[in-house]
Parts: structure tokens; sequence; C-alpha cells
């Protein structure tokens, strides 16, 4: 009787301390499972480090990584994964890498399962700006990271949660600039998330200001080759009304400005869409070399009125909102990666970002 008790006690302790936790799951193939948004029937594909409704007491922080336009949320989860060992934090943080699967055609063509959502792959209604399920047009795409993130919030799975990552490279960075400003779970959340917006190839911009030649010239190594800023003799104000409106006429419309928005953002005023990008903590992790028109660069006339490269385009933002709307971001210029998610994840200046200290 005694050894029983001795035993009892000893795994009673285990479990209350946390310290009998399972292992992170690693291996993309193994480490997925549905998600129901709302009340269904809709359901998405997430991959994740540890099950999301399995009690876990060592989990003290959530990463959720957002892919690119190639829609590839389980090698996202490889990055993700890759950072956390860096980062020795594969035990006490679980990863999350949804997928927004399109079938769409314009190049989107994946494999969905019976009762899996599916988005636009591209235009004014496109997955990262909140656009609509195609089958479901009562679901979005913002409403199912609502659904992760309240989830996580409620501390069922993971009671000890101290803090919410929200980040995405790419197409994903768009998803998480604009998710950032139109969200309307971030202040009822019982759990702080930040978020980190790392190589997107353009921003929802909050009036009809655009980056003017002052900026640009101010940053010449972010312009790329070739590219030559010249400024008069008196150089023009930071931002200044977008010279060629008349010819750009999506310049200033949703997922580029405010005008005409659709999906989720729609239910937002232009004020409170402004507080809330400006108030949000955010930061914007840009590639030191990601200077080139390469690997889905948008090269549209509304992206190139926001600069000509990704870099440019992020320096002027975070420089836009800072100076134009008192919001206080910071940016991280990641020197030696171009547009690579994984070098941008696991480099040392991402991991503090990625993988905030929490109490043990």
């Amino acid at each position: 009787m005694r050894r029983f008790r001795i035993a009892m006690w000893v795994c009673t302790s285990l479990l209350l301390a946390g310290s009998a936790s399972a292992e992170p799951c690693t291996t993309a193939t193994d480490c997925s499972e549905w998600v129901t948004v709302g009340s269904g029937p809709v359901q998405v594909l997430v991959y994740r480090s540890f099950p999301l409704e399995t009690r876990n007491l060592d989990v003290t922080r959530a990463l959720v990584v957002v892919h690119g336009a190639g829609r590839d949320a389980d090698n996202y989860f490889r990055h993700a994964m890759a950072a956390a060992f860096l980062g020795d934090a594969l035990k006490n943080t679980v990863v999350i890498s949804p997928r927004f699967a399109s079938t769409t055609g314009e190049g989107c063509a994946d494999k969905v399962a019976e009762r899996e959502a599916r988005w636009q792959c591209n235009g004014p209604g496109r997955w990262t700006g909140g656009g609509a399920a195609v089958d479901h047009p009562d679901v979005n795409t913002f409403d199912v990271m609502d659904t992760l993130l309240t989830g996580l919030a409620r501390r069922q799975a993971f009671p000890n949660l101290q803090t919410i990552v929200l980040a995405g490279h790419s197409a994903g960075g768009q998803f998480v600039t604009r998710y950032q400003m139109a969200n309307l779970v971030h202040d009822t959340l019982a759990v702080p998330i930040t978020y980190v917006v790392a190589n997107p190839s353009s921003y929802g911009y909050l009036d009809a200001l655009r980056p003017s030649a002052t900026v640009l010239a101010a940053n010449v190594s972010a312009l790329g080759p070739g590219y030559v800023a010249a400024l008069p003799e008196k150089p023009p104000p930071p931002f200044v009304p977008f010279a060629d409106a008349r010819n750009c006429t999506t310049y200033d419309r949703w997922p580029y400005g405010l005008k005409e928005r659709v999906g989720y953002a729609a239910r937002l005023s232009d004020e409170q869409l402004k507080k809330q990008a400006t108030s949000r903590r955010s930061t914007y992790l840009l590639g030191g070399l990601d200077i080139l028109p390469l690997f889905g660069f948008d090269s549209s006339c509304a992206a190139m009125a926001q600069g000509p490269t990704r870099l440019a385009r992020g320096l002027a933002w975070v420089k836009y909102v800072n100076e134009n709307f008192g919001a206080s971001h910071e940016v991280r210029v990641v020197p030696s990666c171009g547009h690579n998610a994984r070098c941008m994840f696991t480099d040392n200046i991402a991991l503090g970002l990625l993988f905030p200290k929490t109490k043990s």
C-alpha cells in the first residue's frame, strides 16, 4: 500500500508540474489536424507541434506562422520548427501553420479534402486580405485566424500560455499586416499577441499619400540594381499624393488602401482601421537582399506606388505609420537574407521576435 501511494504521488506531481508532457511533433506529414471554423461545416488543415485539444502544461507561448503564395503550410511548419530548435523553444512553444488552399485557377490547383475551405487565389477577395471562402461566402480567412487565436487564448489545452506571436512571410506577411489592422479579437484575448511581418510585397495604406523620392533616396541600397531615385533641387515631403492616380485607379483600393474593402475588413470604419493599425505592437522583418523582382513580386501599379522593391516598401511603410500616424512599430533588417522564409525566420535577429521570453 505504501509503494502504491508513493507511486500515485509521483505520477500526480509530474502531471501537475507538466514535466511529463509529450514530445513535440516535428514531422509535417504526421503533425496535422482539422480545425472547424465557427459552427461548421467549413474546416481548415493546420500543422502543429502539439495537439490543439490535448492539455499541455509545458507550453508557455504560441507561434502561428502564415505561409506564402505557394500555400505550402507544411514547408512553413518546417521553417518554424527549425527556428524553434535554434531558439531552444521546441518544448515550450506550440507551433501552428494553417493552410489557405485554393483551387481557383491562375496557378492555384491545390488538392482539397471534403469540407475543406478553399479561397480566392488572386484579386481583391484574395485570401491574404480576409477574402471569403469560395463555397461559403459567410466565412473568410480572417475568421479562420480568429478561431485559432481565440481557441489558444482560452487556455484549455495550454493553461500556462503567456504570449502569442502571429508571423507571416511574403504573401503570409501581407495577410498578417492586414489582419493586424482589421481583426476584432485582439483586444478581447486573455493572452497578449504580437505581430511579425516579413517581406510582404505590399501594405494597406491608410490614406492617399505614397512614398516620394525623398524617402526612397534615403535608402539607396534598398532600391535594387539600376534604380535611381532622382531628387529635385527642392526635395518633396517624404509622403505625397500619388502622382499617377488617374492612370492607376487601383492604388488606393483594398488591399493596397482602404477604399472598396471586401470581406472581414469591410466590417470596420476607416478610423477604426487606422487606430488598430497604429496601436497594435508590430515588428517588420525585412531581408536586406530582398531587392529583386522575384518569387511572386507584385509589380502592379498599385504596389509599385509603394516603392520599387520589397525592402524599400517595408522601410517606407514603417516610416509612414510611425511619423504620419503616431505608431511605434519596429523594423529589423536581416542583412544576409533575400526573399527566403527559412533564412529570415532562423536568423538570430528573428529568434527573439518569434520566441519572446516567458516565465517558466
